[in-house]
Formats: structure tokens, C-alpha cells, sequence
């Protein structure tokens, strides 16, 4: 299966905004880069940027990989990501909004009645309830991915995180760091930048404030230190220069969410929440919640506190509501999708599920309400007896899965033990919803590092990289010129 390389064609030649870079790049000796990747490991390891690896690894803190050389994305490419992104979260806050109110789609036939309403992240308490402009998903991670051949690769979209989509502190993180080891390639290059993140995310949660609210008071909501990604929950808190607060810093008195403080109880306006649903509240959801705060939804359905996601978000980013966008998109805006689905078959469907069966070793299965990387089958690279325990799973709860074909997803040159080698690589920008939707040039780059390996979630072992948007003046000269 031939991957798209990122920097290189076939022949060897450059494309044109790698060049700089790789000419660059072409002047380091192994060492020195070696050097420079022990560098930052220990900065991150000193500044504390790990991640809890649960599951069978027991809540092992570890960093993520970092890997120094860049995805590089040429300005004209990021304008089309930039007007695709913006086009479906549109669509998808339009889809949120009607499912709890007016149910237009679901009444035209756009979209099943069952593959809303029986979804686990519906939750019916958010039914007729409004919230400031409309907005639901005020922050997504769009996962990105390219695929195809030498002649040029296609972008597609791989699924969208709706909920509490995590990783932008690493983007940021990976900048910084960037910057630090290499000055001299932001002298000779011109990269858009990033660093401005924290500041359009706090003016996008100030602008969903409730109405009446000039001077909104904004706080992050972090499950704890526990969490595998506190780190992230206190960097942004500490970059839009607001309080990070925990359920039991918060209560309810008056209809009002209120913050305990030292000079004493001060009114809360938007929480930038980054718990799952399910433990925001004990008592609307699970009672033994110990993370939440009481009484919570109540203030919530009256327009007193603004949530950021909006409880039941979670409904849109469900992979079984995935292959439904494109056709949100025509729904809601009358528009063709800008960037593509993956392909997809929805195993509840016993045609489709007959052809999934048929052809498991070719594809990739997933669960509908998975994530991280778990619960899914890459039938390329599975073994026979884990494609058959995969076949038994779908048999008993196809409604569970669905599948798609394996993407040669693109290739960008990685520094690993062997040197530099071509790994795999998807995208994760941020989109920002609010007054407008905004979001910074690029995004997070996960790579997955072991050769051959299309798995890139830093839960199963995968890195980082930064994310160069680079200007369209960048790398003139012809694009047949070799590294």
C-alpha cells in the first residue's frame, strides 16, 4: 500500500515547502540530533509534561514521545483544512442543537430516530434546554488524516472529538520546545504561530457567557491530579490566566455556581469542564460522583452558568453519528462537505455487516464508543486468531461497530533509534467555537513511532511533533531539487 511522503516524491526530490527544511536538516549528524531529543526530554520531564498510561500499564506517568522534526502544511493546504473544519463544526453544533430541540433531521429521515436517541451520550435532560448562541461543541479536535499516493494525498476526516477533546497543550508545548532547540530555523522560515491559543480560547468562553453577564468569571474544571490529562487541565488554566478548580471547589446556592475563595464566595459564569458528562453532577447523573459539583444542571437548564462542551455533546462525536455529517452538512447548510469522510460501513446494517465479516482482514473495526486507540481491530496487521475473536464480538453486538478500509495514512521522516524514517501521522486541530469560529494554524501531529504501525494515539505508544502552517512564499524555487 503506498503512503503519501510529506516531504518527499518518490524520485527522492523534495516538494517545495519541505526544502528549507531539508536542506537543513541534510547539515545534522545523528549525535547532535540525538543530543537535542535527550534535551527535551528532560525539559518536559522537569516541567511535568507526562501522561498517565493506564489500563494494563498501571497508571504508569510517562512523557510522550517527542520527535524533532516537524510536519510542515503549505499555507493553501491549511486554507482548505481551516474552511473544511469550520464548515463541519458549523454543521455539527446546527445537529446538537436540533436533536435537542426541533428534531428536523431526525423527522426528514436524515439521520435514524434510534442512532440518536438510544445513544449513550444523548441525555435527555438537555432537551429543550438553550444555551448562548447555539453553541455545544465550543472546542473540537478535528482528526485529520492523508491518504493516498505519490501524485498527491487527500485529506479525510477521521472522526471528531466533541466531548473534551485533549492534546493542545502538547501542540503548544511542542512549539515552545521547537523554538528552543532550534532558533535558527524560525530566522529562516517563515511558520505561522500558535502561542496565541489560550488567548482566543478564553475569548471564545468569555463570549458564551450567560446573558447579562459583561464580565464573565471563567474557570477550568479538572477532575484532579489523577487525571491523565491534568497536565493539560492546569497549563490552560495558567495561560488564560484563570482558576483551576476542582468539583469540590465549587457550589450551588441561590441558582448561582459559586467558587470558594479566600476573600469568600465568588460567581462563576463559564466552566471550561474537562469531565466526561457522567460525574458532572451527582445528583442529575452517576450518585457516587465525588467529582462533580451538586445541583449543577439545575443552574445549567436556567442559562445561570455556561458549560463548556455542553452536557450531551457527546451525542455528535459518537462514531456511529460519524458517517452522518456529510449529510448534516447538506442538511443544515445547503453546501458540499469540503473535506471527506472515510468510508464507512455501519455494522448494525446486516448487508454491510456481511461484507465487514467478509473482508476483516482488510479493514479496520471499530468500537462506536471507543477511543484512545482501544477496542479496535487493524486487520492488516492482526493475527488470525484476533481477527476470529474480532468476528465473534461483531456477531454479538454489531449494532457496537463500525468498520473502515485501512488507510495508507501519510508518511513523515521521524528521528528513531535507526535515524530518520518515514512513520505514520495524522492531525488534530483545534477548532473554536463561539462569537466566531477561530482556530491557530496547524495543530497537534500524533505519529505513530514502530515501523509500519497506523496507530497513533499516545495511549498505545504513539509521539508528537510540531505542526509548521507554512507561508505560501516559502520554498520558490523549482520542486524537483533533491535533500
Amino acid at each position: 500500500m503506498l503512503s503519501y511522503d510529506e516531504m518527499q516524491f518518490e524520485t527522492g526530490a523534495v516538494r517545495r515547502h519541505y526544502k528549507r527544511f531539508c536542506a537543513w536538516l541534510d547539515r545534522q549528524s545523528g549525535d547532535n540530533l540525538a543530543r537535542k531529543r535527550a534535551e527535551a526530554d528532560l525539559v518536559f520531564r522537569r516541567v511535568g509534561i507526562t501522561f498517565a498510561l493506564g489500563g494494563d500499564a498501571g497508571d504508569v506517568e510517562r512523557l510522550i514521545p517527542f520527535d524533532l522534526i516537524p510536519r510542515i502544511i503549505p499555507s493553501d493546504e491549511w486554507e482548505l483544512l481551516q474552511r473544511g473544519m469550520a464548515q463541519r463544526v458549523r454543521a455539527l453544533n446546527m445537529f446538537i442543537h436540533d436533536v435537542y430541540h426541533e428534531r428536523h433531521i431526525v423527522r426528514a429521515g436524515v439521520v435514524p430516530a434510534e442512532q440518536v436517541y438510544t445513544n449513550a451520550q444523548y441525555r435527555p435532560e438537555m432537551q429543550d434546554v438553550d444555551v448562548p448562541r447555539d453553541i455545544y461543541a465550543h472546542v473540537a479536535g478535528v482528526d485529520i488524516v492523508k491518504a493516498g499516493g505519490d501524485s498527491g494525498g487527500t485529506f479525510h476526516v477521521l472522526e471528531d472529538n466533541l466531548r473534551v477533546p485533549s492534546g493542545v497543550s502538547y501542540m503548544l508545548e511542542n512549539r515552545k520546545m521547537m523554538m528552543r532547540l532550534f532558533p535558527e530555523l524560525f530566522v529562516q522560515n517563515r511558520i505561522a504561530p500558535v502561542a496565541h491559543y489560550p488567548d482566543l480560547l478564553l475569548e471564545n468562553l468569555r463570549s458564551v457567557a450567560p446573558m447579562g453577564v459583561d464580565d464573565p468569571t471563567v474557570v477550568v474544571l479538572t477532575p484532579g491530579i489523577y487525571n491523565s490529562a491534568y497536565f493539560e487541565h492546569a497549563f490552560l488554566a495558567q495561560q488564560m490566566g484563570v482558576e483551576l478548580v476542582q468539583g469540590s471547589d465549587l457550589f450551588v446556592a441561590d441558582n448561582t455556581v459559586f467558587m470558594r475563595t479566600t476573600r469568600g464566595p465568588q460567581r462563576v459564569d463559564v466552566i471550561y469542564r474537562r469531565l466526561d458528562d457522567d460525574f458532572l453532577d451527582p445528583l442529575a447523573f452517576r450518585a457516587d460522583s465525588a467529582l462533580g459539583v451538586p445541583g449543577l444542571l439545575s443552574v445549567y437548564r436556567v442559562g445561570r452558568v455556561t458549560l463548556a462542551n455542553a452536557i450531551g455533546t457527546g451525542v455528535a462525536d459518537d462514531k456511529s453519528i460519524y458517517p452522518f455529517v456529510p449529510d448534516m452538512i447538506a442538511f443544515y447548510l445547503s453546501e458540499e462537505p469540503i473535506l471527506q469522510n472515510v468510508p464507512t460501513w455501519q455494522c448494525r446494517k446486516p448487508d454491510e455487516l456481511s461484507h465487514v465479516l467478509a473482508h476483516l482482514p482488510e479493514l479496520v473495526v471499530k468500537e462506536v464508543h471507543g477511543a484512545g486507540g482501544y477496542g479496535m481491530l487493524v486487520g492488516p496487521t492482526a493475527s488470525r486468531a484476533e481477527i476470529e475473536a474480532f468476528r465473534a464480538r461483531l456477531l454479538a453486538r454489531p449494532h457496537g461497530y463500525i468498520a473502515q478500509p485501512t488507510l495508507a495514512l501519510s508518511t513523515c521522516p521521524t528521528f528513531v533509534e535507526q535515524g530518520v524514517a518515514p512513520r505514520h501521522i495524522d492531525l488534530r486541530p483545534f477548532v473554536l467555537s463561539g462569537r466566531n469560529v477561530a482556530m491557530v494554524a496547524g495543530g497537534l501531529t500524533r505519529v505513530a513511532l514502530r515501523e509500519g504501525s497506523l496507530v497513533v494515539n499516545s495511549s498505545q505508544g504513539g509521539g508528537t511533533k510540531d505542526t509548521w502552517v507554512l507561508d505560501s512564499a516559502e520554498g520558490a524555487a523549482e520542486e524537483n531539487v533533491a535533500c
